[in-house]
């Protein structure tokens, strides 16, 4: 089977990484890539070999609708060259016109509700669009709703095994109890009118912050000079072994708070954007609190955190509730797998 993917984002690498060694072992993977936030080391860490297309995703919406137009000639230009049987991935929707001009399938996961311009073109292109249960969204008769969640794909028991060592050639003692801040740069085109904590605010925050345990801040956007001290200096493909044994993650980005919750770290999410996953993992495994107000979230997810710094044993209650969501969700790769098989096996039928 020849294959095409593209990747676009960190999370993107992550999710896929497993599905591409599966189809690489009796088929070929043409991975199409766009530089975006590390997600290029991130396919060099797990040895992927990619086609980049592009140096950025475009840092406003005229960038991006520039960058949109000439992509999807690029991407047809690979796709039609490389002459696949099935494209796969995320909501691209540059992949999406491509495989419609090619006349090839198109299947995706997509968990994110806002990518409202991505999903309106698959949702008219591609041929099915898998999502959680949960998803907030109603996309028609293409869409397959399934248990799972994006970050399963790679952090399932199956896949992910922790491992300490990772963080101690880091200097990173698991033993003290330490957080994670993530702050996220907020020029994706879903974040166009909204902000996170800045200026002195921000150094406040920190500030409260370390009182409580080690900080270690993982940020899309270069810190200022105060807070450079407590940033989280490790490859991209250790970090899910750092939010394993922290003891609170605090994230701007829904995919970082989400993996904390699925490791059974307690997580905060803060952000405006609603998500179908989030809202899941508050109400029905209670590992992640969701804070969408501007106003009150920062203050809110500070004493919060120190609530949860303050409760023996807090890891290991984190540990016991990510027991109920391994328990309950199946293997992610194995589902799309099957439904690749089955979607390319009833296309080749009809041609």
């Amino acid at each position: 089977m020849r294959v095409v993917i593209s990747i676009e984002h960190p999370a993107w690498a992550h999710q896929f990484r497993y599905i591409i060694d599966e189809i690489n072992k009796d088929g070929e993977v043409l991975v199409i890539a766009v530089d975006k936030d590390g997600d290029l080391k991130l396919l060099d860490s797990f040895g992927i070999k990619y086609l980049k297309l592009a140096d950025s995703t475009g840092n406003n919406i005229v960038e991006k609708g520039f960058l949109f137009i000439k992509l999807c000639f690029s991407y047809f230009k690979a796709v039609r060259k490389f002459e696949p049987n099935v494209l796969i991935g995320r909501a691209s929707p540059m992949m999406a016109v491509a495989a419609k001009l090619i006349g090839k399938p198109h299947i995706l996961f997509e968990d994110t509700e806002v990518s409202k311009f991505s999903l309106r073109l698959c949702k008219r292109f591609s041929s099915c669009i898998i999502t959680p249960e949960n998803f907030l969204t109603d996309l028609g008769e293409k869409q397959i709703r399934k248990p799972i969640y994006k970050e399963l794909f790679y952090l399932h028991k199956k896949e992910f095994l922790p491992d300490k060592k990772r963080l101690w050639k880091h200097g990173i003692d698991d033993s003290i109890h330490y957080i994670v801040l993530r702050f996220v740069s907020w020029n994706a085109s879903h974040d166009v009118g909204k902000g996170g904590i800045s200026g002195k605010k921000k150094m406040a925050f920190v500030e409260e912050l370390s009182k409580l345990g080690r900080v270690y801040i993982s940020s899309e956007a270069s810190l200022p000079r105060q807070l450079q001290p407590y940033e989280l200096r490790i490859p991209f493909e250790d970090i899910h072994h750092v939010l394993f044994y922290a003891t609170v993650v605090i994230s701007e980005g829904a995919s970082m708070a989400s993996e904390a919750a699925i490791l059974g770290t307690h997580s905060f999410y803060l952000n405006e954007i609603a998500s179908g996953t989030t809202e899941e993992q508050e109400k029905k495994y209670h590992l992640l609190r969701v804070l969408h107000d501007p106003a009150t979230r920062y203050d809110i997810a500070l004493a919060e955190t120190k609530e949860l710094m303050n409760t023996p044993n807090i890891w290991e209650i984190g540990k016991e509730k990510r027991k109920k969501i391994l328990d309950e969700m199946p293997d992610p790769n194995d589902l799309f797998m099957k439904k690749l098989e089955e979607v390319v096996g009833r296309h080749e039928m009809e041609e």
